[in-house]
């Protein structure tokens, strides 16, 4: 979904100033600090994150996400050959900093390919010298990857997603990479080896892809093809098959994101890449009928609070289906003309927090330490039941039509934990070994789009037990099978 673009290439070579190179050599020291603690930041908990949240660094802090995704401008970073390479004209070294003191990772997207590196369109060509050996100095995507990933790695940055949305062909909204199939293999085959050269630790995750596009165009998904490719190469398995995670943007409708993410993580474990991760690296419903920023759509009419539902809805689904980290896609919407679609959390008129970014940061705050996440649904009602590594359990639950519905929970101790889905507490008791809950019905359209996001909403916290889950109607009683 990012679409954000730099002319870096467009003016001539920089030449910073005497005070700017004392100013960065300091700045620089700051992050050597981060090298030197990154090894005790290993086993934090960073399952959720945000795009971009660099824009306001105590905002996002207070946040509480545990990493973040920037867009890595080629472009920028290398504006006029091969042999310069600026990082800081693209990823100051403050942005780094002030994540780093907020306990967040920096996940980098790789894109935009100069002008002068390609005979293609620029930002989207294929980089001349591609299937050039990794060593040759004309190979100019190993070039910048093997500096890329030397000059980040004492920055605390080693994660790299190769390009954004490969499956999206010229004329298309969304376009950003004019190659084919083949052609996308060897950007991730050498981003692998090149980056691995310049930082053996180095992690190399595949690009974000859309689902919707093959599927609507009755393809065989781009992914999948992608995945048979890399297995039939005779140095693959070698080389860990030059991928460590797989990307995935998901987005609007709340039943579809268990669903997606289980048909990749069917993938990848149909091709033998048991140990690769998911990652949902975008995810949102773009609120279109925010009062102080009405955009014209003709499909999804999602107000803010849907926007706040579908945030935590997506995220503990893409949990239970085996994603490994889920992040929103973003935190603010810049330079955004009047009526443009805003997919940021913070509203792009004046900055404010949305109700998404009380709703996240309820994920953030809540959903911590997770040890499993299962999903048990009917129709009328979805719960994801979630254990911790502290004992505790959190049922994450909302009505999936536009009828209110009741929920039995069976307790565990004598109180629990009731949240609201921008993070109000109140504590409960049951009443005969129980809890009744009601799930408030979901706001609805007229068909074919009906009940595009479920209702609000309800999180029950209380320690970690045998628990049972039934729906009541007036009629009859539905035990949810969660598994």
């Amino acid at each position: 979904m990012e679409r954000a673009t730099h002319f870096a290439s467009q003016h001539p070579r920089y030449t910073p100033s005497r005070k700017l190179i004392m100013m960065r050599k300091w700045l620089f020291l700051c992050v050597l600090f981060i090298h030197i603690t990154l090894s005790a930041q290993q086993d934090e908990d960073r399952t959720f994150g945000i795009v971009e949240g660099m824009w306001y660094p105590d905002l996002t802090c207070a946040l509480g996400v545990g990493w973040e995704r920037l867009i890595f401008d080629w472009s920028a970073h290398q504006p006029n050959n091969p042999d310069e390479f600026v990082g800081f004209l693209n990823i100051p070294d403050e942005w780094i900093i002030a994540a780093h003191n907020c306990n967040r990772e920096i996940v980098a997207v790789v894109k935009n390919v100069p002008a002068w590196a390609t005979d293609g369109l620029p930002g989207a060509g294929v980089p001349r010298g591609l299937y050039l050996p990794v060593d040759d100095p004309q190979n100019l995507w190993a070039n910048f990857m093997r500096m890329a990933a030397a000059y980040y790695a004492p920055r605390g940055i080693n994660r790299f997603i190769i390009l954004n949305e490969p499956d999206i062909e010229a004329g298309t909204y969304g376009f950003e990479f004019e190659g084919n199939l083949e052609d996308y293999f060897m950007m991730v085959k050498v981003a692998y080896l090149a980056a691995k050269q310049g930082n053996p630790a180095a992690q190399i995750h595949l690009a974000g892809t859309t689902y919707w596009h093959d599927v609507n165009s009755g393809e065989r998904l781009y992914t999948d093809r992608l995945l048979e490719r890399i297995t039939h190469d005779p140095q693959a398995a070698t080389h860990n098959y030059y991928f460590d995670a797989l990307s995935l943007h998901i987005y609007f409708r709340t039943d579809t994101v268990y669903d997606i993410v289980t048909v990749y993580r069917n993938l990848l474990d149909q091709y033998g890449f048991r140990d690769k991760a998911i990652w949902v690296t975008e995810t949102n419903a773009s609120p279109n009928l925010d009062p102080n920023w009405q955009v014209d759509r003709p499909q999804f009419q999602i107000t803010l609070q849907q926007q706040a539902s579908f945030i935590i809805q997506s995220a503990v689904q893409a949990l239970a289906a085996g994603a490994e980290r889920i992040a929103v896609y973003k935190l603010y919407d810049q330079f955004l003309p009047p009526g443009a679609e805003s997919f940021g959390i913070l509203n792009p008129a004046d900055s404010t927090p949305r109700p998404a970014f009380y709703s996240w940061q309820t994920v953030t705050r809540h959903l911590t330490h997770i040890a499993t996440a299962h999903l048990g649904r009917n129709d009328r009602v979805t719960v994801v039941q979630i254990t911790h590594t502290d004992a505790r359990q959190t049922l994450v639950m909302w009505s999936r039509t536009e009828q209110t519905t009741t929920v039995e929970v069976t307790a565990t101790a004598d109180k629990a934990y009731l949240i609201d889905q921008y993070g109000n507490l109140s504590i409960i008791r049951p009443d005969n070994g129980v809890y009744l809950l009601t799930l408030p019905g979901a706001n609805c359209e007229p068909p074919p789009e009906g009940c595009v996001v479920g209702g609000a909403v309800s999180l029950l916290v209380q320690p970690n037990a045998q628990t049972t889950i039934t729906e009541i109607t007036p009629f009859n009683r539905y035990q949810l099978d969660v598994r």
